[in-house]
């Protein structure tokens, strides 16, 4: 080989890089629901990995920014979408908003418990695992002298009225797998029964799901129903909280995923790289973070101490085989009725609550057969669904919470309909634990 063409090749190589490298500079910008304490860590280590890289953080709630990407489809300005709720990626990616890759990472599993890391045809990709659980102020259960829970079931006790917080899953992507993990572990009717009867012992519905561990870890709250690395990283933080895994829960994973026509696409596919490297996950372990990794070799860190490993703990998620097809296909349903049976008439649920509370504790001081029969009726009608399953399954349901001009019920007819049943029950079983207390005096 010649001198000149050794010249040649060595320019060429040069140039090739340094394209290589300006590719993947420039601002990347990427529409997320996590909080500063996740994403500024993850922006400066992933900045100097990649100098001239700017990751440009846009902050949305999950259903916002599946619904900002919607409207802004035909002028994209955002290169990737990052959030907890595989749901989420779904809807984008039958809406063709995902652009397919296919990451150079290795040592990662197919799955995290029974749950697929990665999207199957490369839509998007999952970057660290969570659960779903109880988080708990350790001096605040001192105080009001609460038992710590242990199960979903236990924060249906009468100890734990006013102690509890939970976020609207209708505005937190999180809460939302929340609600859909245990309709699925215990059945739709179960489930709801006792998301409501829960419900009931709730002291705050928040509108951010950061709202929930800041009031735990300030002590506004005794407990709080959260993601669990909410809770970690509180713990790390030096706040003095604990986090329980229910047995109905389940670990899926967070993802990554690249917007359709992103307008810097190799810096898109550097920053989906960097995450799934061994440096990107071990950021992951940093106290105002601790999420899950899931390059298992990561767990074998130092900084991984505490942090429970479901890639050797197969009992975590267990019980739960989440379907997340059905949670795509009636996620607008199930937040609706959420909202409409909870959210907006938490007040009268409260108030329902207390008085089955009241009459429980009076008739344990003095039974009365016909006062546990209206307090079991009372109960029943918190707990009872104004639509089944299968019918939030239903094409016509479907099409009401899309938009479709089609003929059928709309979307706010559904709405007023669900919230005047959950309205009337709540009043009844008021009444009705009202007259079982007046049995027991």
């Amino acid at each position: 080989m010649t001198r000149s063409l050794h010249l040649l090749l060595g320019t060429l190589c040069a140039l090739s890089i340094s394209v290589s490298v300006h590719a993947q500079t420039g601002k990347v910008t990427v529409v997320t629901s996590f909080s500063k304490d996740v994403t500024t860590p993850i922006k400066t280590a992933f900045e100097k990995a990649y100098p001239g890289a700017n990751l440009d953080v846009q902050n949305r709630n999950t259903n916002a920014g599946v619904k900002f990407l919607q409207e802004t489809k035909a002028n994209n300005q955002v290169d990737l979408f990052w959030a907890s709720a595989p749901d989420a990626f779904e809807v984008l990616k039958s809406n063709n908003l995902l652009q397919a890759y296919k990451p150079k990472a290795t040592g990662i599993p197919e799955k995290v418990g029974s749950y697929p890391i990665n999207d199957p045809q490369g839509y998007y990709f999952g970057f660290a695992a969570s659960g779903y659980g109880i988080m708990w102020n350790t001096r605040y259960m001192q105080a009001k002298k609460l038992p710590e829970p242990k199960e979903w079931d236990d924060l249906l006790k009468p100890v734990y009225f006013d102690h509890v917080a939970i976020a609207a899953p209708s505005r937190s992507g999180t809460t939302h797998l929340t609600v859909e993990t245990i309709l699925q572990g215990e059945g739709w009717e179960k489930g709801w029964r006792t998301l409501r009867l829960m419900a009931g012992n709730f002291r705050q519905i928040t509108e951010r799901s950061f709202g929930v561990p800041e009031g735990v870890n300030s002590g506004q709250f005794g407990l709080g129903v959260v993601i669990d690395f909410f809770a970690f990283s509180s713990e790390a933080s030096g706040f003095p909280v604990k986090f329980a895994y229910p047995t109905v829960t389940t670990l899926v994973p967070a993802n990554v995923g690249i917007v359709a026509n992103a307008p810097n696409m190799a810096a898109a596919q550097a920053f989906v790289e960097f995450l799934l490297s061994p440096a990107g996950q071990e950021v992951l372990l940093e106290p105002g973070i601790r999420r899950l990794p899931v390059i298992p070799a990561v767990y074998d860190k130092p900084a991984a101490k505490g942090l429970p490993n479901p890639f050797k703990d197969t009992s975590l998620g267990a019980r739960v085989k989440f379907d997340v097809d059905a949670s795509e296909k009636r996620t607008a349903a199930v937040d609706a009725l959420y909202d409409q049976t909870i959210t907006f008439q938490h007040e009268a649920l409260k108030a329902a609550t207390k008085a089955v509370h009241d009459a429980e504790a009076a008739l344990a001081k003095k039974d009365n057969a016909q006062g546990r029969t209206l307090v079991k009726e009372a109960k029943d009608l918190i707990g009872t669904m104004p639509v089944t399953e299968a019918e939030v399954a239903s094409d016509a349901v479907a099409k009401a919470f899309t938009g479709s001009k089609e003929p059928g019920a709309r979307q706010a007819e559904l709405e007023q309909k669900w919230a005047a049943f959950a309205k009337e029950n709540y009043a009844k079983a008021k009444d009705k634990a009202d007259q079982a207390a007046k049995l027991a005096r």
